[in-house]
């Protein structure tokens, strides 16, 4: 459990000018986490050999998705939802700019004596229907996360962290799911409807259940922060607008 004791009790809005030690490197590896899940795992299917069930595909991208939730739970729990709301929109800009790079990057004509275009294109060339799925899918799911978050914090007192971090993970997923895998794939060839809600459904129980297996880890690097911030921060006046990064 996190050591309260020695934490001074704020509203969100009064640090907006204050100083936070590790907000920095926090978004940080909230963008880089984000990139690499889109780069390395969200177009392909995997599958594992279940006891009972046998063959059950799953998204790659799952590797990487549930870490990034958790850094934003973690965002939002203590350092509240208008600074995980400036690293969402970081974080949308980035995708943005990473998807751009890569069609230009892809459709650079190669020099005559290199080789490596076909599997350049493999690896780094860019779906269109599947960047603006994974685009909308971030920004809805992680806006849906860290709001329920925050509002679960003032309701519980700050009290059962799991009980926000889970629960805001059921909703963020789902939202995220539900977004990104009819847009991306529904219609698409060797993707049939039924595949589709088999790989959501399976995705969704799995990133919440990375969420629960990571809980002790959630608790120990939020009270490493809270203690090094000095702060439990709460949502008690905050404006939810997501269309806004300002802190």
């Amino acid at each position: 459990m996190t050591d309260q004791t020695h934490l001074r009790t704020v509203e969100a809005s009064d640090l907006a000018h204050k100083p936070m030690r590790y907000f920095d490197f926090v978004m940080a590896a909230f963008v880089a986490i984000l990139l690499l899940s889109n780069v390395l795992g969200a177009g392909k299917v995997a599958k594992v050999d279940l006891p009972v069930i046998g063959d059950w595909p799953f998204g790659a991208g799952i590797l990487f998705f549930p870490l990034g939730y958790l850094i934003g739970d973690i965002l939002t729990e203590v350092y509240g939802y208008a600074r995980a709301r400036r690293c969402v929109w970081v974080g949308f800009v980035a995708l943005l700019f990473m998807a751009f790079m890569s069609w230009v990057v892809v459709t650079l004509p190669p020099a005559p004596d290199w080789t490596g275009q076909s599997a350049y294109d493999a690896v780094f060339g860019q779906v269109p229907r599947i960047v603006f799925a994974s685009v909308c899918a971030f920004w809805f799911g992680e806006f849906a996360n860290s709001f329920v978050l925050a509002r679960m914090k003032v309701w519980t007192r700050g009290e059962k962290l799991w009980t926000r971090t889970i629960g805001s993970t059921v909703v963020g997923q789902a939202v995220d799911s539900i977004v990104f895998y009819p847009l991306a794939f529904l219609g698409a060839s060797g993707w049939t409807p039924a595949l589709v809600v088999k790989v959501l459904v399976t995705n969704w129980a799995l990133k919440v259940s990375w969420e629960v297996i990571l809980t002790p880890v959630t608790y120990a690097v939020v009270g490493f922060l809270k203690r090094a911030e000095g702060v439990e921060v709460f949502d008690t006046h905050t404006n939810f607008t997501p269309f806004s990064a300002k802190v």
